[in-house]
């Protein structure tokens, strides 16, 4: 079976899809792995790096993708590429497929089977597989950091024969991956945290981390079957803003989490509420990418308002682009290891398992997700 990776043509995306370790554990399994020339130029990895594990260099990007049995890469396709793909054969990267219906119909129609990295369902058996979470896990330390080097005081407190200096104090609203790895980052850096999330299951869990849980009483909610936290009414919406306020107007660095998979992100800090905070305080959106969190930040920018600044900065774990190659590549490689039969040599297909029907988006010309389909 021919596998293809080709390189990320995004300007701003600095991680690579697959490690040259990955690749000869792919060889090893039987595999033909050819990879574009400059792959892994991004985080220093060289032609060489991925011939000397058993990889074919390739210039001809064309060339490259319309002999493939199977295509792995990042981000989704440029609609463009698909019409080149070889009818058949198999994609599998991050798709978004909910927001990108033009090219989930283009893909059925060239008769792909599309398979989306981060429709892969949060079960324990698919924990090694699981791209969204390793993502996210270090997209809540980089929200961190970068509000760390922006914030015009220190983290940790300080006793000195100058005075002493109290620690800085963090909110982090939404406890999933990012917001509980968000939450250990800035306590190890000596921040006072305190955190909030619609579930109160994550209540132990935020303070297993040293972090205050904040209670605000929102009526009934709770979480999915995949462990996301359900929608808010409006009402509730509304009510958590107010509990929120004050929280918000103490703290020193206010980071949002929370995102709705495939719907845009919910308002939690409205104009009034930044309004009320400290001038010189930060807030990092980490939803911004999907609508954000936060009335007035953009995408991929920093906004002062009010003396505030919001960081709205998009792919954050790109950011730390070696360890997020890394833990991609890794669930890259498990995820088709869960599939491959060792006696054909070849990625299976096997469109009766759970976890194959959550992620497998396209397949013999139609669109096969219950979820898509619903929509």
């Amino acid at each position: 079976m021919l596998i293809a990776i080709p390189k990320e043509i995004s300007p701003e995306e600095k991680r690579v899809p697959i490690l040259p370790q990955a690749i000869e554990r792919l060889v090893k399994l039987g595999a033909q792995v050819n990879v574009e020339s400059l792959l892994g130029e991004t985080i220093g990895l060289t032609d060489s790096d991925y011939a000397k594990s058993g990889a074919q260099i390739q210039k001809d990007r064309f060339d490259l993708i319309r002999s493939a049995d199977l295509i792995l890469r990042l981000r989704k396709p440029p609609l463009d590429e698909i019409s080149s793909f070889k009818k058949g054969s198999i994609h599998v990267s991050f798709l978004d497929p909910f927001n990108e219906k033009a090219l989930v119909e283009e893909l059925a129609k060239n008769k792909i089977s599309a398979i989306s990295m981060e429709m892969i369902p949060r079960t324990t058996r698919a924990q090694k597989m699981d791209t969204l979470s390793s993502q996210a896990n270090l997209a809540g330390y980089v929200s961190v950091i970068l509000a760390a080097e922006r914030l015009n005081k220190i983290f940790p407190m300080l006793m000195t024969p100058a005075g002493t200096i109290t620690p800085a104090r963090i909110f982090i609203i939404g406890a999933g991956v990012a917001g509980l790895q968000a939450i250990a980052t800035a306590k190890r850096l000596g921040a006072r945290v305190e955190a909030f999330d619609t579930r109160p299951v994550v209540e132990e869990q935020v303070q297993s981390l040293g972090a205050k849980f904040i209670k605000i009483d929102l009526g009934e909610t709770g979480q999915t079957k995949d462990g996301y936290a359900k929608t808010l009414t409006p009402e509730q919406l509304e009510k958590q803003r107010q509990g929120m306020a004050k929280v918000c107007s103490q703290a020193d660095v206010v980071i949002t989490t929370a995102q709705l998979f495939g719907r845009k992100a919910p308002i939690v800090l409205t104009q009034e509420m930044v309004a009320q905070m400290k001038p010189g305080s930060i807030i990092v959106d980490m939803a911004v990418e999907s609508g954000g969190n936060v009335e007035g930040s953009k995408s991929n920018t920093e906004v002062m308002i009010n003396g505030v600044r919001i960081i709205g900065l998009g792919n954050l774990p790109g950011r730390v682009a070696a360890h997020a190659s890394q833990m991609y590549s890794n669930n890259l490689y498990n995820f088709i290891a869960e599939y491959w039969d060792k006696n054909e040599k070849i990625f299976k297909l096997n469109c009766d398992d759970e976890l194959m029907k959550g992620c497998l988006v396209t397949h013999q010309g139609k669109i096969v997700n219950e979820q898509l389909k619903k929509i």
